[in-house]
């Protein structure tokens, strides 16, 4: 039992680390979640299943072309585009700012299950009934997430390092349980990444502690682009 555990929990735990401690995946993401209204750790699930499949895709190019395509080529330029897409990242966290303190805000009062006195901007509409919602921009973020994975999975064919445990065990099922634990262990990171930032961000926004809610923004824009200029650099 332990031998069928172990390569599981190997690619879990080699995977998990991969994703927390490439800060360019924290910073593609981090803007993301902290402008995402509800379902945050959808953000963290679409990067997981685009990294994923960008990583599948750099692999079979590797396996059936290697010879004729320069796939090291493809993932150099893929981490110089990862940068500049870090950076536009970052701007676009800024122009979120920006454009959230120029919206006039005022008090009122839902009278719906209990009287609660808080702010919004104009970006809601108001019905008869005195409810509220809000634009329906998550899917965009989902979307965005999604891709941005794509683009990490393709960027550095340094992923091979981490199948290099593949090659150590004695047969094909137990190799097949790392990839699964590998596979796994992206999902569950950035997913639970982006569901503690997610409650955090959600929780200063919630109760209108607008200085939080701000420096937690900045930190994210200001993160991104710091990392996004590092990796255009050639890290």
């Amino acid at each position: 039992m332990f031998l069928m555990t172990f390569p599981f929990f190997a690619g879990l735990i080699a995977s998990m680390l991969h994703v927390i401690m490439g800060p360019d995946h924290v910073a593609a993401v981090l803007p993301f979640v902290i402008e995402s209204k509800r379902k945050a750790w959808k953000i963290g699930l679409f990067w997981g299943i685009g990294h994923i499949f960008g990583m599948l895709i750099i692999g079979m190019l590797f396996l059936l072309f290697k010879e004729l395509i320069p796939v090291e080529q493809i993932s150099h330029y893929s981490e110089q585009l990862v940068g500049i897409v870090l950076v536009f990242i970052g701007i676009w966290a800024f122009v979120k700012i920006f454009k959230s303190d120029q919206h006039h805000k005022h008090l009122h009062v839902h009278s719906k299950n209990q009287a609660i006195i808080h702010k919004h901007s104009h970006e809601h509409s108001h019905n008869t009934g005195h409810e509220h919602t809000h634009p329906p921009q998550d899917k965009q973020g989902f979307l965005a997430s999604f891709w941005i994975g794509v683009l990490h999975g393709l960027a550095g064919v340094a992923h091979f390092i981490l199948f290099l445990p593949v090659l150590g065990f004695e047969n094909n099922f137990s190799a097949g349980i790392y990839i699964a634990g590998f596979i796994l262990g992206i999902l569950l990171a950035m997913t639970t990444f982006a569901l503690i930032v997610g409650k955090v961000s959600g929780f200063a926004r919630n109760e209108h502690n607008q200085n939080l809610y701000r420096g937690i923004r900045l930190t994210g824009g200001v993160f991104a682009i710091i990392i996004g200029v590092y990796w255009m650099l050639g890290q």
